[in-house]
């Protein structure tokens, strides 16, 4: 029978990719999250993890084994809540800015949601902009997403540069063509200050794609269509950073969390204050 102590270590281990991070969220010392891999991986008869140069990485038994681990973790918490008169229940509608989804939600949510099972968490997904709108229409009891500097709605979770990019900047460069720019439709805080910042300079620009998903974006500009603006962590694969100097330095965004007054308010803390310790987890790995 396995130990669902050490499961747990161990899917927190592959989710964090380090034994420092994944010993910090479970508030564990660092040794005995590794005794914990090493008694898993001998009852197993299984090398699970393996170190790169950067981070530890799983092995293919560990991939084999991570989805196994997560279903039984998932039905312990179910059994806890189901007996614990203290559980977390209730409803939470939240919304989460497009590309933050694409890159930090699953690490943020997974262990909310296993941890909480009865409660009924409802996502959707959109630009900020919009996800505002909504909220300010009742139709969201949660926001994490976006603001421009100087805004002063939410609790901030971090502060992070945009950047230009491209698959090729030097062909972008030595085009005389106006700027072709690959954005989300309005209300997108990316795409407006991506705008100001070339109508200050003076730069002629020229829509050529406009999606609300940014797995179309990045299409567009994996195709060479033209410069796709957004924040450096969150930049995909294919597309490279302009250097700076010939394009207008652009604004920071910061990421917040907005509650809805009138929302469940033990249920809304409760995921705020996981959402600010994951994030800030990841981002400091």
């Amino acid at each position: 029978m396995l130990d669902l102590v050490q499961l747990q270590s161990f899917v927190t281990v592959g989710q964090m990719g380090s034994f420092t991070l994944a010993a910090e969220r479970l508030g564990l010392g660092q040794s005995t999250v590794s005794q914990h891999i090493q008694r898993l991986e001998s009852a197993v008869g299984r090398k699970l993890l393996a170190r790169d140069t950067h981070r530890v990485v799983l092995t293919g038994d560990g991939e084999a084994l991570l989805g196994h681990a997560r279903t039984l973790l998932s039905i312990e918490g179910e059994m806890r809540s189901m007996f614990a008169d203290n559980s977390l229940r209730g409803s939470l509608r939240l919304g989460v800015s497009e590309d933050f989804v694409t890159s930090q939600l699953p690490d943020v949510l997974e262990e909310f949601v296993r941890l909480h099972p009865s409660v009924d968490l409802e996502l959707t997904v959109a630009l900020s902009g919009a996800l505002y709108e909504m909220q300010d229409n009742g139709a969201l009891d949660l926001v994490l997403a976006k603001r421009r500097l100087g805004d002063t709605r939410g609790t901030l979770v971090y502060r992070e540069p945009l950047i230009w990019l491209a698959r090729d900047p030097a062909r972008i460069r030595a085009s005389s063509a106006p700027l072709p720019l690959i954005a989300f439709p309005a209300p997108s805080v990316t795409r407006a200050v991506a705008l100001e910042a070339l109508r200050r300079q003076q730069v002629p620009w020229r829509i050529v794609c406009t999606c609300g998903s940014l797995s179309g974006l990045t299409a567009a500009a994996r195709a060479g269509m033209g410069v796709l603006v957004q924040p450096r962590s969150m930049a995909p694969s294919g597309l490279h950073e302009i250097a700076p100097g010939w394009l207008p330095v652009l604004e920071d965004v910061e990421f917040v969390l907005v509650p809805r007054k009138g929302a469940d308010q033990m249920v809304v803390k409760a995921l705020s204050d996981d959402i600010l310790a994951k994030v800030r987890n990841l981002r400091a790995g």
